[in-house]
């Protein structure tokens, strides 16, 4: 791979890069060089006459976004997913927001479902430059799809100097949104969930990390007990942003070095049993899931952790893998039930009951929380491209520590179906031969290496 600092100054191609088309002007001309030009997003020279007919040769942009995977499966080649990922990249700036977000959505869904890694590290400045307008300008279903696709470009990318570019302009947005009070709820929801997932990748400086848990702190903690209360915590229209930034932070403190650990463990033990009292199921199980993975942190750094309220947290616990109450829901009785089961097995008997994933022609074992609330996260932005990811993204199978992708036989290939493209991959010693280099910063990770 080519050092860093070459990499750096690479000349980056716009829209039109490839060749496919003449490429929409905005957008080449957004990042030719990588220069920025004086223009007003979604202002009439975005949408020039240009770009529009260089446009209209695609299908509505939101089919290709509700098909999802599914585009991508028919006998097209490469390039005609190139030619059509080139279309939706254009589009991100058209006038209408209902086109711009689905073309992030489209975009979305091609590298949730398939690797493009060459593809989008030309254009990946084109696309920060779209991402960053859309969560500036749009409202709050662009700002999500915006974000989503943020989160699925840094998986494609894994951790390096690319995504780090990425988080640096895209962070302080996301950090923004989540914060901004008048924002809409469901959009800092899906920016501190993305924020958590871009941070996990990409976050190189360890006090970036820091005031990152700390932004996503200031937000759950305010679900807490109250002192003078004693009851149930009444849920909010804002549980849910609660409910992902305490997810978000949580996810973070698996890569956070020992001694941090350790400040966050006497920070929130004693608190983060309040949110078991919420009357939102999800906020229940979110907090319960957060606990198990808190005592498995704190029993990795000290096998013999003492916790003092343990008599305490076990009854609520047990009541919760045993609640009969009628007001409930059935269906969030039973997951409640199941959940809780694990987690109270967890905190009395540190015992995880392990899970299998299958993907393609391997298995992995799901074996402890931090494992799970990793694999839970990804799954979340990745959805139905969990699998594929697993078995071709290097980062991922890092992640997971399942060593470099699998070759396939010819057989295996052809009872999978796979497209002519992948198989080329997959022989491909390019492709074997190439792994990202890991950032430096990254050693921290080794520091919790022991909890997977």
């Amino acid at each position: 791979t080519m050092p860093k600092n070459k990499k750096r100054n690479t000349p980056h191609r716009g829209g039109s890069a490839g060749g496919g088309g003449s490429g929409a002007a905005a957008a080449t001309a957004a990042t030719a060089g990588g220069q920025h030009r004086n223009v007003q997003p979604f202002s009439d020279e975005d949408a020039s006459i240009e770009t529009m007919s260089h446009c209209s040769g695609y299908s509505d942009p939101s089919s290709f976004a509700e098909d999802g995977p599914e585009v991508l499966d028919e006998e097209g080649t490469q390039e005609d997913l190139e030619y059509k990922l080139k279309g939706l990249i254009d589009l991100t700036l058209d006038k209408s927001a209902k086109t711009r977000q689905a073309a992030l959505e489209g975009i979305k869904n091609a590298l949730a479902s398939k690797m493009l890694y060459e593809f989008i590290l030309e254009r990946r400045m084109t696309l920060t430059d779209s991402i960053e307008r859309c969560l500036k300008k749009g409202k709050s279903d662009e700002q999500r799809a915006a974000a989503a696709l943020a989160s699925v470009l840094c998986i494609q990318l894994g951790p390096g100097i690319e995504s780090e570019e990425i988080l640096k302009t895209l962070g302080p947005i996301l950090k923004k949104i989540i914060c901004d009070g008048s924002a809409s709820i469901q959009a800092r929801q899906t920016c501190a969930t993305c924020f958590g997932v871009c941070c996990f990748i990409a976050t190189d400086d360890i006090t970036e990390l820091y005031s990152t848990l700390e932004c996503f702190e200031n937000i759950f903690t305010k679900s807490y007990l109250k002192e003078k209360d004693t009851t149930v915590i009444c849920s909010t229209p804002n549980t849910v942003l609660h409910i992902s930034s305490l997810l978000a932070w949580t996810l973070l403190l698996t890569i956070c070095p020992i001694n941090e650990v350790k400040k966050k463990l006497e920070m929130h033990f004693h608190k983060l049993p309040s949110l078991l009292s919420c009357d939102d199921v999800n906020m229940r199980i979110a907090a319960g899931e957060s606990l198990a993975l808190l005592f498995e942190l704190a029993r990795g750094i000290e096998s013999d952790f003492f916790y003092e309220d343990m008599e305490s947290l076990t009854q609520v616990l047990r009541a919760l893998a045993t609640d009969g109450n009628k007001h409930r829901a059935k269906v969030d009785k039973r997951k409640q039930r199941s959940v809780f089961r694990d987690v109270l097995r967890a905190v009395e008997e540190r015992d995880f009951p392990t899970e299998t994933i299958k993907f393609g022609p391997e298995r992995m074992y799901i074996d402890c929380w931090v494992k799970k609330h990793t694999y839970d996260t990804f799954k979340e932005v990745l959805g139905s491209g969990m699998q594929y990811h697993l078995q071709s993204n290097e980062f991922l199978r890092n992640v997971f520590e399942l060593g470099p992708p699998v070759m396939l036989d010819a057989a295996t290939l052809k009872t999978m179906k796979i497209s002519r493209f992948e198989r080329h991959l997959y022989n491909s010693a390019a492709f074997k031969a190439r792994t990202k280099a890991r950032s430096k910063c990254r050693d921290k990770r080794a520091d919790v290496g022991e909890f997977f």
